[in-house]
């Protein structure tokens, strides 16, 4: 049976610097990849993958607002030249803004749909470019976009950010059989992850207190590990564990493919 083992694999991860993918960062690197990390965080940022250095890992930083075009072209050439090439690329960058539906603002939505959506897309694109035939890697890989649970429920106060998730879910899908169909040799898959108790995590946690939906933070949480067959909240390292298979060989004939890590909650 095919290992996890990533050594000789090069990975750029969006949203790197902290949470979810900070933690699929050292996964990677646990397994053996050089691992760039892409954030707007550019303080933490360093430090993340100063920390990655520092256990050996051939670790770099690049600024990285996914939105931003000439950003994702920096990062790709930035990971292909510094850390010697690109066979993953993990899109994990994205927003949450919670807001009931008699009170959303449309700039909200904009924003959610710039990152959560665009920034998505325009991993794919550079991705494919790099790692197709002839790209500046060339060899072919493997892409995971970080999607939700919110893509698989219907859970109150997240209606701009449930609808972005749905579309990396079906982004996924698409970019999996054009990238088949076009002979790239990249598969590309996504993950439904539940809440973790990350800074984002607990700040939905908090918002739904402001929304009127829980009493406190703690009956948040409460509803949600209620709703979660496995009676508790992710982990991180639970969402980070399920990335290295998708990135890895033991996942080699799966593609276009979504797999929830949500205990149970979207099913």
């Amino acid at each position: 049976m095919a290992e996890k083992n990533l050594t000789g694999r090069t990975a750029l991860v969006t949203g790197g610097a902290r949470g979810i993918g900070a933690a699929i960062a050292q996964a990677l690197a646990a397994q053996g990849a050089s691992v760039m990390i892409g954030d707007i965080l550019a303080d933490v940022g360093r430090e993340t993958a100063a920390t990655l250095a520092k256990s050996g890992v051939k670790s770099g930083f690049a600024q990285l607002d996914v939105t931003d075009e000439a950003q994702w072209e920096k990062a790709v050439a930035a990971t292909v030249s510094e850390l010697g090439g690109f066979d993953i690329l993990v899109n994990n960058a994205g927003i949450e803004i919670t807001s009931l539906v008699v009170d959303v603002k449309p700039e909200d939505l904009r924003r959610m749909c710039d990152v959560n959506i665009v920034g998505v897309a325009l991993g794919m694109k550079h991705a494919f470019r790099a790692m197709r035939p002839g790209g500046a890697a060339g060899k072919g890989g493997s892409v995971l976009n970080i999607a939700s649970v919110a893509a698989t429920i219907a859970f109150p106060a997240i209606v701009g950010y449930s609808g972005t998730k749905s579309a990396v879910d079906r982004m996924t899908r698409v970019a999996a059989m054009e990238a088949g169909k076009l002979g790239y040799g990249v598969r590309v898959n996504c993950l439904y992850p539940g809440l973790a108790p990350t800074e984002m995590g607990m700040k939905l946690a908090a918002d739904m207190v402001s929304v009127g939906l829980a009493a406190d933070i703690n009956a948040a949480v409460a509803m949600v590990v209620e709703q979660t067959p496995l009676a508790r909240l992710a982990e991180v390292s639970d969402i980070a564990d399920a990335a290295v298979f998708l990135c890895s060989d033991a996942s080699r004939f799966v593609t276009g493919a979504g797999l929830p890590v949500d205990g149970g909650m979207g099913m």
